[in-house]
């Protein structure tokens, strides 16, 4: 039997020599570089739609024109 996602998960994840966080929530999961607030953010309900590439794309590209 699972574990029901009820809050706030965290894991350190190592890529290319870069460690990133992994937090994994009710509402979806956030990639973020270490020491980082800003990252990338998925919905579940966009990742089981198949809209979740075209929900990050839109996200990393206004987070570009914010910098």
């Amino acid at each position: 039997m699972a574990t029901k996602l009820d809050k706030v998960l965290k894991r350190e994840l190592e890529i290319e020599g870069k460690v990133y966080m992994l937090s994994f929530a009710p509402e979806g999961l956030k990639i973020t570089e270490k020491g980082r607030r800003t990252g990338i953010e998925l919905a579940w309900k966009d990742l089981v739609s198949g809209n979740a590439g075209l929900a990050a794309a839109l996200q990393a590209s206004v987070q570009k024109g914010a910098e």
